[in-house]
């Protein structure tokens, strides 16, 4: 139902009647915008014939709406009493549109559309006035847009953009947290906090003449986070941004990428381009693996993707599957133990909630039926594939069967963390800090929060010949698994390895670090003496230490009940 709104001076009846339907006619594509963007959430994101339609539908609505406020722009203001703000708003719903559609094809091409979306709302101050009003979800509007816009310049690695918007956003944070007395000041504040932590990568260790390695490559990825705990924007945690961009290569030329570009003219037409690839079109070739990014899936939501992405999958690829959630363990034990005995990782429950408890807490004999279990896992083992879990039951996937004789390697968090850490956990998951940032998974598990600039890039400098040690150790060692060298050959899982090992001893040299709950694990398991406790490795760590003068932290030499 569309309700009209006219600002008019005078009664309703005295507007003439083709100024009244201007009106109605604009509340109509606004309304029906609203719904068709809101619907796009429910979408399944496998099988590109079931959501590219609507997609085509939505941004067709969107294009009617943007010509239309162009064309009836004094009418509108007139009657209707249209704020530039609301505008800005329109513009920035197309701008989630290319970023989401780029989420569900990573073709960068429509990321880049984003960012002229999102630059341009900027350099037109479509949000300007928000601030002159006293409606803190004006604010939080703009807020919103802000945090956007910064994590589409991280993606397309626009660094120099990134810090003039961290810049103005904490301005902006700083000035609605004054003005009005609101209860989401921590979770903005921890969002500004991630994002000015960010900074650039050492890049991935090349592979050397004589490295025998596999030559398999990442063609999909299922990111999925299932943590209730963790802050989230726009249907991410940030244990899943951060495996997001772990997974992107740092793009090029991007500016000649658009294939249909749209003029931007002058200031007061509001004009902004609309460069929409229809899906018969023919996109460039992928740069990067496929992603499909659930937040909180169910069951079978989860189990329809694996299931797609399987299907997908290309001859000599790989699946890698990234599970961030709660952990769920064994209510008892049975007299033979297999794959559906040792728990597993949570996923979504809220359909089957009767009365605020869960249907299957009233058979504690039975499985939990909103469990991941590693031997659901088992049947895409027929193609090789890569697991990474961060859970407090992760090492329930080491209870692994390589039934298939494909190539399967699972990263496991540790399971336990030092009290000192346990109260970071909001802000993400240090194991994959880790593996998305060493240098800034070292500097959180020494606690600092900073370090002068030219100390980064020495401490960069040196974490660049660890990474370099790590892959000849790798490729030359007699007795690793050969699933690892099978996929050392693809950069994205050669870095993930790498960071892995880096992050094992460090956190076995960690003195705060003394369970063996609280140190990752794999399957098949890593031979420890020539890789995580090795000596030269032990070496690198205590000099990472005392470089940042933190080497108190680290003990000399690893314990031998370790």
């Amino acid at each position: 139902m569309v309700t009209v709104t006219m600002s008019g001076v005078g009664a309703e009846d005295d507007i003439p009647l083709c100024e009244r339907k201007t009106v109605t006619d604009f509340c109509y594509l606004l309304d029906k915008s609203k719904q068709l963007f809101n619907g796009l959430r429910d979408l399944p994101q496998y099988g590109h014939k079931q959501w590219q339609s609507y997609f085509g539908r939505t941004f067709d609505v969107y294009t009617k709406l943007w010509k239309f406020q162009q064309q009836h722009r004094q009418v509108l203001d007139n009657r209707y009493g249209l704020k530039r703000w609301q505008i800005g708003e329109v513009a920035s719903k197309i701008g989630q549109l290319y970023y989401h559609y780029y989420l569900r094809t990573s073709e960068t091409s429509y990321l880049n559309e984003a960012f002229s979306f999102y630059s341009a709302i900027r350099q037109r101050s479509y949000y300007h006035q928000v601030n002159k009003e006293d409606r803190p979800e004006l604010v939080v509007k703009k807020l919103r847009y802000y945090a956007r816009f910064i994590v589409v310049c991280l993606l397309l690695n626009k660094m120099d953009l990134v810090k003039l918007l961290v810049k103005e956003l904490s301005e902006e944070i700083e000035d609605y947290t004054q003005r009005f007395n609101t209860e989401d000041q921590l979770e903005w504040n921890l969002v500004l906090q991630e994002v000015a932590a960010f900074v650039e990568e050492g890049g991935v260790p090349a592979l050397e003449q004589g490295m025998v390695v596999g030559q398999l490559s990442l063609a999909d990825a299922l990111i999925i986070g299932n943590c209730n705990s963790q802050v989230k924007f726009s249907e991410l945690t940030i244990d899943m941004f951060r495996m997001l961009q772990a997974l992107e290569r740092e793009p090029v030329n991007l500016a000649t990428q658009s294939t249909k570009p749209g003029p931007l003219v002058r200031e007061d037409s509001y004009t902004l381009p609309l460069a929409f690839n229809e899906p018969n079109e023919k996109p460039a070739k992928r740069e990067n693996p496929h992603k499909y990014l659930l937040y909180k899936p169910t069951f079978s939501q989860l189990y329809t993707f694996l299931s797609a992405s399987f299907k997908e999958l290309p001859a000599n690829s790989v699946l890698l599957v990234y599970l961030s959630a709660t952990g769920v363990f064994p209510t008892g034990r049975s007299d033979c133990e297999g794959p559906y005995d040792f728990g597993g990782v949570l996923t979504n429950t809220n359909r089957d909630v009767v009365n605020g408890e869960t249907l299957q807490k009233r058979n504690q004999a039975q499985k939990e039926m909103h469990c991941l279990h590693p031997g659901d896992l088992f049947p895409f083992t027929r193609k090789p594939l890569f697991i990474i879990v961060d859970s407090s039951n992760s090492t329930a996937y080491k209870n692994f069967s390589n039934l298939f004789g494909q190539p399967l390697v699972c990263l496991l968090s540790p399971t336990v963390y030092p009290k000192s850490m346990q109260d970071q956990s909001q802000r993400g998951s240090l194991f994959t800090l880790f593996l998305y940032n060493p240098l800034m998974g070292f500097l959180s598990v020494c606690g600092l929060a900073s370090m002068r600039y030219g100390l980064w890039d020495k401490a960069q400098e040196l974490l660049r010949k660890v990474f370099h040690d790590i892959g000849q150790m790798i490729t030359g060692s007699r007795v690793i698994d050969q699933a690892y060298l099978q996929f050392y050959g693809d950069e994205f899982l050669r870095l993930l390895m790498i960071r892995f090992i880096f992050c094992c001893t460090t956190l076995r040299l960690h003195k705060h670090f003394r369970e063996t709950r609280s140190f990752p694990e794999s399957y098949p398991p890593l031979p420890k003496q020539e890789m995580v406790e090795s000596s030269l490795l032990q070496k690198h760590v205590l000099d990472l230490a005392a470089m940042l003068d933190v080497q108190n932290l680290f003990s000399e030499g690893m314990l031998d009940n370790y």
